[in-house]
């Protein structure tokens, strides 16, 4: 499960680092004459659709009971 995790995180910050450099490169155009706008904005919704599939991953995990929550006990 924690490999799964790590995974997803990484696949998160791999995202976001290609979208800052596709915001750095600038639009323009490719070889090809398309415009390259949309790049970035696939990089980001790329994001944050991993960013919700881990949540909700890990939602369910709970409920299923293969994570356990381990924090510090209430009241002291």
């Amino acid at each position: 499960m924690k490999f799964l995790v790590a995974l997803a995180f990484l696949g998160i910050i791999a995202s976001l680092a290609s979208a800052l450099f596709f915001m750095m490169k600038g639009s323009g155009r490719t070889p090809d004459g398309q415009p390259r706008s949309g790049r970035m904005v696939r990089a980001l919704a790329l994001r944050v659709g991993l960013s919700v599939v881990l949540f909700i991953c890990i939602l369910v995990a709970w409920k299923l009971g293969y994570i356990q929550p381990t924090g510090i006990p209430a009241g002291k």
